[in-house]
């Protein structure tokens, strides 16, 4: 009887341990792929109004996307003549040793600045970006310190940068490493639309490296791989490394008006490596949000003046990590430029916080 009673316990045991289990299994995975992300944010172009956000002061590592700021102070050394775009660069023992992403310099080549922008653009070539840092400002740490700058110049008060190419650092600690949130990225993004040739490098789909210098020139294809795919798109940066996720600041512009999209921290199931799927789901999704919610609030913006420096107060904030659900759209995304933006009434999948727009004055 005692043993009856025994087993008729750890049988009901088991099967409340089975149920618990059963019930703690995420759903199964729909045909679309669905994953998490950190926080993201969406911007009108020419205003600078908040369209939609979600956790958008996130502090989270850029990976590649870091590349942009490096274009930035690239620019800025166009401007003042210190470099034009057919400064020979000689490769250095030290740009070919960077690893990760790259065009796979030779201490024996020498590449003008253009073709290097174009490798650090379109490749994300982490040794195209070392390269050029230190034919720009010396050595890399100095053009670091440039980057910084432009990061308090622009009002990216939660912004450090401490490497031209994203790569996470020696330690391996995230804290050591460069970190910005969603909401300062899209201020560079705007920063770079309004007030560089930036479009003319990330709007190029593929393109030949080393033309002219190489035997035999390496093919490379654009990381952002709704450039052709989605309407508008021309544009920006994506970005991976494991302490990062997969990121991405992405634009587009439809009928007159231009989007900017800033998603980080993003996995597949289960934070899976998904190739970055998650991340370009949601990405579509948003582009297509915002034009919806930038169209419904009001007829095209006035372009306001660039972005206005501010201040960066000191100190640095803490490394901070929440997932947030991703999942497909729900209708296919638009595949062609006159595709119409999505429906302003239709259910929003995501708890994304709108930004009403402000009210006119009589």
């Amino acid at each position: 009887m005692i043993a009856a009673r025994r087993f008729l316990l750890f049988s009901l045991l088991a099967l409340g341990c089975a149920t618990i289990a059963s019930a703690a299994k995420p759903a199964s995975r729909s045909a679309t792929p669905a994953g998490t992300y950190a926080g993201a944010i969406v911007t009108d172009a020419a205003s600078g109004q908040v369209l939609l956000e979600d956790n958008a002061d996130v502090i989270n590592p850029p990976a590649s996307m870091t590349k942009l700021m490096t274009f930035a102070v690239l620019q800025d050394k166009l401007a003042d003549r210190t470099l034009t775009l057919a400064t020979p660069v000689k490769i250095t023992v030290e740009d070919s040793r960077m690893g990760g992403t790259q065009v796979y310099l030779d201490p024996r080549e020498t590449f003008p600045v253009e073709e290097l922008i174009y490798a650090m653009m379109i490749q994300s070539a982490n040794d195209a970006a070392h390269a050029l840092a230190r034919a720009a400002a010396g050595s890399p740490a100095a053009f670091v310190d440039l980057m910084n700058a432009k990061a308090r110049a622009l009002g990216m008060s939660h912004t450090t940068f401490r490497s031209p190419h994203g790569l996470p650092p020696p330690s391996r600690r995230v804290a050591d490493g460069d970190l910005t949130t969603p909401r300062d990225f899209s201020v560079l993004c705007r920063y770079l639309i309004q007030n560089t040739d930036v479009l003319k490098y990330t709007a190029v789909k593929e393109r030949e490296f080393g033309t002219g210098v190489r035997p035999k020139p390496m093919h490379m294809d654009n990381h952002n791989k709704l450039l052709g795919k989605i309407a508008g798109v021309d544009g920006l940066k994506t970005g991976y490394t494991e302490s990062a996720g997969y990121c991405l600041s992405a634009t587009a512009e439809r009928n007159g008006r231009r989007v900017i999209v800033v998603i980080m921290g993003a996995f597949g199931h289960d934070r899976s490596i998904d190739k970055g799927q998650a991340r370009d789901l949601k990405a579509i999704e948003l582009l297509d949000r915002g034009f919806a919610t930038a169209l419904a609030a009001a007829p095209k913006a006035k372009a306001d003046a660039p972005v206005p420096a501010a201040p960066s107060p000191g100190g640095e904030v803490p490394t901070v990590k929440t997932d947030k659900t991703v999942s497909a759209p729900t209708t296919p995304a638009p595949a062609a430029p006159t595709a119409k933006p999505a429906s302003t009434t239709a259910e929003p999948m995501f708890n994304f916080r709108v930004t009403p727009p402000p009210a006119k004055k009589p």
